[in-house]
């Protein structure tokens, strides 16, 4: 018996479950009502590039902030004391450093994405984040912060990282949400 609940306690620390769950222990029988949720959550597209532009990951991988400054942040709780010093707005550019003057088209500024320039801390750290690999339980943390840039780049990590068909039951519970948030 206690070799079951050994085995028991060691599959239940890769999944969490929803409310709904039962254990007999008499019968040595785990029950599940509801599916398993796996703790880790699986990067969808490209897990190299978090489907972030590749020219908007070519300057955060070279900006000085993120080689030197971010390289010593080795937690999720470091990186969200960032986040709260550092993020202003959620652009992918600093305001003003990209010039899209005789840019035509796709290119023209619209998407944001036409010509580089110095690279946002809101995104450094969106990507910081995906180096470390958040869990679920962190990222419905960020989802549920009172402070409006960890609650942005939170669902900036879902929109990059995650399916799009889970994107509803992420997001349905902050549809009707009124926080005023700056994205430019």
């Amino acid at each position: 018996y206690n070799e079951y609940k050994s085995y028991l306690r060691m599959y239940d620390e890769e999944y969490d479950y929803d409310e709904e769950e039962e254990y007999d222990h008499s019968d040595y029988v785990f029950q599940q009502k509801r599916k398993k949720i796996p703790k880790t959550l699986t990067p969808y597209g490209n897990e190299k590039t978090l489907n972030i532009n590749s020219l908007v990951l070519t300057n955060i991988q070279q900006s000085n902030y993120f080689k030197f400054q971010l390289y010593e942040l080795n937690t999720y709780h470091q990186v969200l004391d960032e986040i709260v010093k550092k993020v202003k707005h959620l652009e992918p550019w600093e305001k003003g450093s990209r010039k899209t003057a005789g840019q035509t088209g796709m290119c023209g500024g619209v998407r944001g994405v036409g010509a580089g320039g110095v690279v946002s801390s809101a995104y450094c750290l969106l990507y910081k984040l995906y180096t470390l690999k958040v869990t679920r339980n962190q990222l419905s943390s960020m989802l549920n912060s009172h402070h409006v840039y960890v609650r942005g780049i939170g669902f900036l990590y879902l929109r990059y990282s995650q399916h799009p068909s889970t994107f509803w039951d992420w997001f349905d519970p902050y549809l009707e949400d009124e926080e005023v948030c700056k994205w430019r």
